[in-house]
């Protein structure tokens, strides 16, 4: 059932979803949470669907912002909320409410978004794209117990994982964090079956994927050995390599879907590692709202301590050879045009 409001206000919101509950016989409130959704027009039809799909097993009351830009000045001026009402199948097992603002409200979202939350139920606030770089601080991210951004959905993933670092509140996260979390558990659950002290590490995937970087920081950070950044033409995060005392240990996954697992002394073997969608990774978000102690940890170690790959195109620290080579020419030079100044002193 879908309920279309005009320039309306936050309490006329509210009657409209008892109006919908009850139209639907299910005028009870079954909800858990307030799923709060910020993103652009553009985006909200791919955000709504993985909400919609996630709600089944988490029901949820999605509340998704969208701030739309007023084409003259006199309509900046000019606020106005426009909002659409789901229940029942439109709305997978919660409900949604599509809240388009208009003018200056959309200066002032969390007014509008308030009156709409669950009582006394936690509230989770995700930013598919164009997340602010301190979440904790935003007027929408304050109210949340929880706060979601993708930094796979920004231009620059590497300098966000910085950000993110520098401004890290308990209960922020991050979708690329959670593409990884198949990935660590298979390499904790191989580094449980060897004896074997680890000595370096190469994670290899895409260029501009921040999960590549977050699990490189992972290991490093957990492993307390060199990692090595390397690219390669994907999809995603492509291969594990950790070497150690007894061994190389190799978790490689080249089409995204089927991984291999080798193991020093073991036979290899084949492990199911398909690319997950938006849908399952915030049903995974949503399981848990305490904060991430392993994602804090990780993200402060700090991506300019891992170690550039070879073919990075990054220039040498250091190359001793031309060095030395420059400084004896120029000592040459200097000897050869020493009698010359010694004759013209006499």
């Amino acid at each position: 059932m879908k309920i279309d409001l005009t320039d309306t206000t936050s309490s006329k919101i509210n009657k409209a979803l008892v109006q919908g509950r009850r139209a639907i016989g299910t005028p009870a409130v079954g909800m858990v949470l307030t799923l709060v959704i910020v993103t652009d027009e553009e985006n909200a039809y791919d955000a709504m669907k993985a909400a919609e799909e996630a709600s089944h097993e988490h029901p949820s009351r999605t509340l998704v912002v969208i701030k739309r830009a007023s084409r003259s000045p006199r309509d900046r001026t000019q606020s106005r909320l426009d909002a659409e009402v789901r229940v029942g199948a439109e709305a997978g097992t919660g409900e949604t409410v599509v809240l388009r603002l208009y003018g200056e409200v959309t200066g002032h979202a969390q007014s509008v978004v308030l009156p709409l939350l669950l009582p006394d139920a936690p509230v989770v606030v995700w930013w598919p794209v164009n997340a602010p770089l301190d979440p904790a601080k935003d007027p929408l991210g304050a109210l949340a117990q929880r706060r979601v951004t993708d930094t796979y959905a920004a231009e620059q993933p590497v300098r966000d994982l910085a950000a993110r670092a520098a401004t890290y509140t308990p209960g922020d996260t991050d979708l690329s964090w959670t593409r990884i979390t198949p990935w660590r558990s298979m390499l904790a659950a191989a580094l449980d079956q060897v004896t074997c002290r680890v000595q370096g590490v190469e994670v290899e995937g895409e260029e501009f994927n921040p999960s590549c970087e977050l699990l490189a920081m992972w290991l490093a950070d957990r492993l307390d050995v060199p990692v090595q950044r390397s690219l390669s033409s994907g999809p995603g995060l492509t291969g594990v390599r950790m070497d150690t005392d007894c061994g190389p240990i190799v978790l490689d996954r080249a089409d995204g879907t089927l991984a291999t697992l080798s193991l020093h002394g073991h036979p290899h073997r084949a492990v199911a590692l398909k690319r997950r969608d938006t849908a399952e990774l915030i049903a995974e978000e949503l399981r848990r709202l305490d904060p991430d102690d392993t994602y804090a940890s990780a993200l402060r170690y700090g991506v300019n301590r891992l170690k550039p790959s070879a073919g990075s195109g990054e220039e040498p620290v250091a190359v001793p050879a031309p060095e030395e080579s420059a400084v004896k020419a120029p000592a040459k030079k200097a000897a050869k045009k020493a009698p010359a100044k010694k004759a013209a002193a006499k």
